[in-house]
């Protein structure tokens, strides 16, 4: 059985009005996760402007969301980093923490070759006990982790246990699917690409969207990976138009906002993250908005 399977939610880390992390509007969004019924929590994301956190915030991001989740879902902590030395310390952090996986982004800036992949995942996988899940975003990352490399990784480190695919490339993926072993765990990072993955063999996702929208999330991509792909792409069909706004500048500015309008968080970022650059995407994200059935937090 694969460990990993349905919808994690990429949480957003809420600030206040003075930049601080925002425990209380925190603990109302995770408690709103695990109510809906969500598969599981990953903190300290790229949704979750893990870039900006210090150190000490990045720790009490991830021990404070074990502390509400509880046990009830299963937590898997952003703890990549472009320093190897440095993912090593946040895992070692999130694993005495009590999270149940770690998700590691590819090191973003440095661009290594496919052998300072390798090693950089291995050292990380070799200090921990804990499952990993790699994190392949070449857009973020300017590399791409190499379906060769991946397998190679997953062989050699029994807790490398799956991937959150956000390459774009249906292709790589199917090929992930294909070269890596059965209980080999494979999510996409984008809400628009689920289906398409899972159709192709694939297990869930890490979502943006969820943050918002949990139910309707579980309800589409539950429904898929039930065999239901009749009613997964009619949510799909509902949802694409959110899931495009999510996207109309950089995340996690559309999402944070979108949850800002209905009183989840306070509407502010960490430079150089910031509020909506066009307006006119404000305008058009609360259009799609009006069009879904959301659950105020401040209510």
């Amino acid at each position: 059985m694969k460990k990993f399977r349905g919808v994690y939610t990429a949480l957003i880390t809420p600030f206040t009005e003075y930049g601080l992390f925002d425990e209380k509007a925190f603990a109302r969004i995770v408690n709103f996760q695990i109510d809906s019924g969500i598969d599981g929590l990953v903190p300290c994301g790229t949704t979750g402007e893990s870039p900006t956190l210090s150190h000490s915030e990045h720790d009490r991001v991830i021990a404070t969301t074990v502390e509400l989740a509880n046990k009830k879902v299963p937590v898997i902590a952003g703890t990549g980093s472009n320093a190897t030395s440095e993912a090593v310390r946040l895992s070692k952090h999130a694993e005495s923490a009590g999270v149940d996986a770690l998700l590691l982004v590819n090191p973003y800036y440095n661009k290594p070759t496919q052998k300072g992949l390798y090693l950089h995942y291995r050292m990380i996988a070799d200090s921990v006990g804990i499952p990993c899940i790699l994190y392949n975003i070449a857009g973020r990352t300017a590399v791409n982790l190499e379906t060769e490399t991946l397998v190679r990784l997953a062989s050699d480190c029994p807790n490398i246990v799956a991937v959150k695919e956000a390459s774009g490339n249906i292709k790589q993926m199917s090929d992930v699917i294909n070269q890596t072993e059965d209980n080999f765990a494979t999510l996409s990072g984008d809400d628009n690409m689920v289906l398409d993955l899972i159709e192709s063999g694939g297990d869930g996702v890490i979502s943006v969207a969820a943050n918002l929208i949990p139910k309707q999330m579980l309800e589409m991509v539950h429904a898929a990976l039930g065999g239901n792909m009749s009613l997964a792409r009619q949510w799909e069909k509902n949802l694409h138009p959110f899931f495009e706004a999510c996207f109309f500048e950089t995340n996690p500015i559309p999402i944070k906002t979108a949850m800002a309008e209905y009183g989840w968080c306070e509407e502010q970022f960490r430079l150089p993250m910031c509020s909506f650059e066009n307006e006119t995407h404000r305008t058009n994200l609360s259009k799609v908005l009006a069009t879904l059935d959301i659950t105020r937090g401040d209510q």
